[in-house]
């Protein structure tokens, strides 16, 4: 039998690597809350922080006011309805990888405000020209089928893969001749852009969308998300995140933390350390001959192992069981984040290797 030498202590809770935000804030954050605690502030986000917060972003993505509206919202699943419910009529449908965050994860939030989602199969976790391309043409039957009006990415995607700047501006390209407005998941948009694959700028992004949004709760933020509207679609926008709940009357509480996530590096930094655990985790499965299930480009490892080796892992550390797989393997969902210990990190390592080494040796 393998060895069993590895940690039974009961007094030692699971070490949770199911998410990136397990954690509440990153102390700085907290800090600029306490800091800025008992200053008196105009409500529904027309507070000073708010507004130095915009600023700052808007300094980041080299925009100027003119160009681009920025709000505030608590989530992510806000962050999308609202984004989408903004931009189409009744009768407009929305087209997005099988994959995607609003097909698999937000419990038909887009469906329950009346807007068909057409789902596309993800190469990579990502759309392609080729299949928008066939979307589009094989939901034409006029009036008799919802008309494709918006295409919704994810970037970082649902399998922790990157956009590059070459895959964006041809679907961007793509969208501009269809007429189809293209909106971005920014939900792990820090780590995407810290990505050793990444070659686009937050300017680029801009660019080449039309709303996109940049994720503070997977990247120390307690909660938020600030949603990047061009000019030129962005009338009216605040009246939609009225009726949907998402105009908080303390705006200042998201305001106060994007001000502190963008006014150095700490947005950047946070995100580039979730990356680095992350990869210190998938070379080591890398090392010992396992099969990766999807490319570490961020801060989601995605593995092949056996289905015991899981069990083994799970008394010690949290993760997702992925996919059961017919053979006795199973794949595991790894996130890493802003604040995962690297200790930590070297622990479970450990574990793998003594478990993988204990198995061979009692296979041979």
């Amino acid at each position: 039998m393998p060895s069993t030498s590895l940690c039974q202590d009961e007094a030692c809770p699971p070490y949770s690597l199911m998410d990136d935000y397990s954690e509440g804030a990153h102390p700085q954050i907290l800090e600029a809350l306490l800091r800025t605690n008992s200053t008196q502030q105009v409500s529904y986000g027309n507070d000073e922080y708010s507004d130095v917060a915009r600023r700052l972003i808007r300094q980041r993505i080299d925009c100027a006011e003119d160009e681009a509206d920025i709000f505030f919202v608590p989530s992510g699943t806000s962050a999308n309805l609202i984004s989408i419910a903004s931009c189409l009529r009744p009768y407009e449908a929305v087209i997005t990888v099988d994959s995607g965050h609003i097909a698999c994860k937000e419990a038909g939030a887009i469906e329950a405000t009346g807007h068909k989602l057409i789902l596309v199969p993800a190469v990579d976790g990502k759309m392609t020209t080729t299949n928008l391309q066939k979307a589009i043409q094989q939901n034409q039957f006029f009036p008799h089928m919802a008309k494709p009006r918006l295409l919704y990415l994810s970037n970082a995607s649902e399998t922790g893969t990157v956009y590059t700047k070459r895959e964006l501006s041809s679907l961007s390209a793509l969208c501009k001749q269809l007429n189809l407005v293209l909106l971005m998941d920014g939900a792990r948009i820090g780590t995407a852009m810290c990505s050793k694959k990444n070659d686009m700028t937050l300017h680029d992004i801009f660019e080449y969308t039309d709303i996109f949004w940049i994720g503070g709760t997977k990247a120390g933020a307690l909660m938020g998300e600030a949603i990047v509207v061009k000019k030129a679609i962005a009338e009216g926008f605040v009246f939609h995140l009225k009726q949907h709940g998402a105009l908080l009357a303390k705006g200042r509480i998201m305001g106060v933390q994007f001000m502190e996530l963008f006014k150095e590096n700490l947005f950047f930094t946070l995100a580039t350390h979730a990356n680095n655990m992350a990869e210190k985790i998938s070379g080591n499965f890398e090392e010992l001959g396992y099969q990766l299930a999807a490319e570490t480009e961020t801060n989601q490892v995605f593995i092949t192992m056996p289905q015991k080796l899981a069990q083994r892992l799970q008394d010690r550390f949290r993760f997702y069981i992925w996919d059961q797989l017919d053979d006795g393997q199973v794949v595991v969902r790894i996130v890493t984040s802003w604040a995962t210990d690297e200790l930590q990190v070297d622990k479970f390592n450990a574990w793998v290797r003594e478990w993988t080494s204990a198995t061979k040796e009692f296979a041979t």
